[in-house]
Order: structure tokens, then sequence, then C-alpha cells
């Protein structure tokens, strides 16, 4: 299926033609003729647009689709041949007055609440989740391909106070026939060094947590939140039978989801050394107003790419870049 893109003018869009030509493939010259003669830059691709969300859809496959909420730049669906892979709350709010309750939230600059330190007055998991990023238009054909810009200026105000350093999030996402790759490409454009954390907070959909494994853990060492301890993990699968809430340190391996013995979600990691595993079980579900039904951990698991174990501090001028694959298998 055609349809149009809107790649609308902003100081953004500007500074990343600019600065990153690879990025957003349009040279800065032609930014400045196209917005002389029109407010929009027209591109006849299988790609809608509305003032909320951006829906990308396979042209070889109607039935394979990513739908992305502009606030946050929250994927809220992905499906591959019709079928969901991503949980959503049925109670999740999206018109941009909190962070998305399932999908694929956004975490930058900081993964849960930092008690000292520049990040220590911002909300859990930062900003990114809360701001509505910028569309900047499609990069490739095949795979399909979008991405989406954050900068200081498309931050709350109140945010920005808090966290004020100057930086430029560049998202990727690439769909295709079976697989959903994410990218983030993270600059500091201010005249000072500032740290980050980074994750990507993925709701998976699965049929019965109580029959879901999680391999590629082995040996690694563990935080756990929930026992408030720390271990190494000696079990070849990891499996939920009650609140789980762990991050797993500095994994080597990439990463199976399996469901009934059947493998579901592959999952591949560049520069993202750390993997959390959540699921709220039972009783902090039910604390959730946001989470429903309250038996929807039933059907739903987070395996989350970050780097969050330790900080990672950036230069002016400096860039950093991570990526994820999901691989679906069923």
């Amino acid at each position: 299926m055609a349809a149009r893109a809107l790649l609308q003018r902003s100081s953004l869009a500007t500074r990343i033609a600019s600065h990153c030509p690879k990025y957003l493939r349009i040279r800065p010259n032609q930014l400045s003729s196209l917005y002389s003669s029109t407010r929009y830059f027209h591109i006849r691709m299988p790609i809608e647009q509305t003032d909320k969300e951006v829906i990308l859809t396979l042209p070889s496959d109607p039935s394979t689709s990513v739908k992305v909420l502009l606030h946050g730049a929250n994927i809220l669906s992905w499906t591959v041949a019709g079928n969901e892979k991503l949980w959503l709350s049925e109670g999740a709010i999206l018109n941009g007055s909190k962070a998305v309750r399932g999908g694929v939230p956004l975490v930058f600059p900081v993964f849960g609440k930092s008690s000292s330190g520049p990040t220590s007055t911002l909300p859990q998991h930062g900003f990114a989740r809360l701001s509505t990023w910028e569309f900047l238009g499609q990069v490739s054909a095949s795979p399909l391909t979008v991405q989406f810009g954050l900068g200081p200026e498309n931050v709350p105000e109140v945010l920005r106070k808090a966290w004020d350093f100057d930086f430029t999030l560049i998202y990727t996402i690439s769909l295709g026939a079976d697989t959903l790759e994410t990218a983030m490409r993270v600059e500091n454009t201010s005249s000072v060094d500032w740290d980050f954390q980074i994750l990507f907070h993925t709701y998976f959909h699965i049929p019965d947590i109580q029959q879901v494994e999680v391999k590629g853990l082995t040996g690694t060492n563990v935080k756990d939140k929930v026992s408030k301890s720390d271990y190494s993990e000696s079990n070849t699968a990891v499996t939920v039978a009650s609140e789980v809430d762990r991050v797993y340190e500095n994994v080597d391996d990439d990463v199976l989801i399996t469901s009934a013995g059947k493998a579901r979600f592959q999952i591949y990691r560049k520069n993202l050394a750390d993997v959390v595993v959540w699921n709220p079980w039972v009783n902090a579900s039910k604390n959730m107003g946001d989470f429903r039904p309250e038996d929807g951990y039933k059907s739903m698991i987070c395996v989350e790419a970050g780097s969050v174990s330790g900080w990672t501090t950036l230069s002016p001028g400096q860039t950093w870049e991570c990526s994820e694959k999901v691989k679906s298998l069923l």
C-alpha cells in the first residue's frame, strides 16, 4: 500500500540534516528549497502519518505492520502476518499525559529512579517516553525504515530544566517480514560531559506466562530488585512464577524467548550489554492504575535490552549508537 508521509520543518530536523546527513537522507540545501515552496515534504511510501502516530505497513504483506505513537516514539503494535507480537495494556493512556503502559517505551537518560546526580530530579525512566518526538521521514525502502528525532526543544519544559543538557536522539525503526529492528543514536551537542542510561522497554505478548522460558542468561550477574539481592544466574532458562524484576548484566549471548517449548522470539543486541526481565505478577499489577486487565500479567513478559548497569559518559560532540533486532519465530 502506497501512502504519503509528511516531513515537517523544524529546528530539530534542520539541525539533524546539517550535522547528521547520513541519518536524515535529505541534503540541507534540499530542505531549504523544499520548504520555500511548501510546508511539507511529500514522499510516496507505505507509511501513514497522522498528528499523533505513524504506521508502517510492509508492501509485500499488508497484515505485517508497526504503529508508533509520536508521544514517546512508543511502538504500540507490531503485527506479523496479522498476529500481534507486543502487549499493550487495555488501560494504556495514549493522550500524551503520561507514559504508555505497553509496546516499546523508550528509557533515557536514566533507568529507574536515580537518587543522586543530574538525573535525580527526573521521573522514573527519564523523559524520552514523556516527550513528543518528531517524525523525520523514511530513510530506506528495503527494509522499510523510518526515523524519529528528539532534542531539548521537544522535551516538556519542567523536565528540560531538570536535566539541562543539549542532546540529539535519532531513533530508527526498521520493519521486515518477521523482524523489528530499533536503533538509537545519542549525540552530546552540549559544551560539557554528561552521563546516560538507555533501554528498549519491550513488552512481549505471550499466550501463557507460566509456559514461558527466557534463555541465554546463564552465568550472568543479576541484580534482583524483588529479593534485593545480587547473584549469578545458574538456571539454563529463566521462568516466571511470581513477581520478577531483574537486571542481567553484561549478557554475551543472544536471548531466546520460548513458549510451551517452542521458540517464539530471538533477540539480537548491539552495544546493549544488559537485559532486564520484568513481570509484575498479581500484586504489583493491581497497584498500577493503567495496567489492564489486572490479570494481564499472564499474557506478557518484558525482556528489555539496555545499557543500565552503569553509566555511559559522552563528551561534547561525541556520539554513541546501539540497536536491537527481534525476530518472530512463531
